[in-house]
């Protein structure tokens, strides 16, 4: 069996995790450049990185939500999750423009907002982080998160 039907009958079985009912035949993963095959790559990655992150593994989280980008640069789950992970290397830089990008591309919501506040509050700079988080307590006021990072902000 040749290495591309392997990576074919892989991505077929994970698309038949991710996709519930969908049957193989039906699903298009002939190819890398595939819209589904790009999709499958890019979940897999957002699951993976979600993982390492959870773990403290920064790096390798870092390494799969950028994997997820480069796959399905629509995605604003690995969007956030790249950011998050740039804030937690200490590449702030790197975690601005993946937060500018966000919001272009997501609009100004409580979940980007407090995520951008929290790389100020990592940075030690309360006076950006706190106009964020007052506008995003303001958008989700139930969210006991941000209620948290405003109190640190804020002490």
């Amino acid at each position: 069996m040749g290495q591309s039907k392997l990576r074919a009958i892989i991505v077929g079985m994970f698309a038949l995790a991710l996709a519930g009912c969908e049957s193989v035949a039906e699903l298009d993963t002939t190819g890398k450049d595939s819209p589904t095959y790009q999709g499958f790559v890019g979940q897999n990655a957002i699951v993976t990185g979600s993982k390492h992150y959870a773990a403290g593994n920064f790096g390798l989280a870092e390494k799969n939500f950028r994997a997820a980008v480069e796959a399905t640069p629509a995605n604003s789950r690995a969007w956030l999750g790249l950011a998050a992970s740039y804030d937690q290397l200490g590449r702030y830089e790197l975690a601005d423009r993946a937060y500018a990008l966000l919001l272009k591309q997501e609009g100004r919501k409580a979940s980007i907002l407090n995520n951008q506040a929290y790389s100020y509050i990592l940075r030690g700079d309360m006076h950006k982080a706190r106009p964020l988080l007052q506008e995003a307590q303001a958008l989700a006021p139930e969210n006991t998160i941000i209620t948290g990072n405003l109190e640190l902000a804020n002490s």
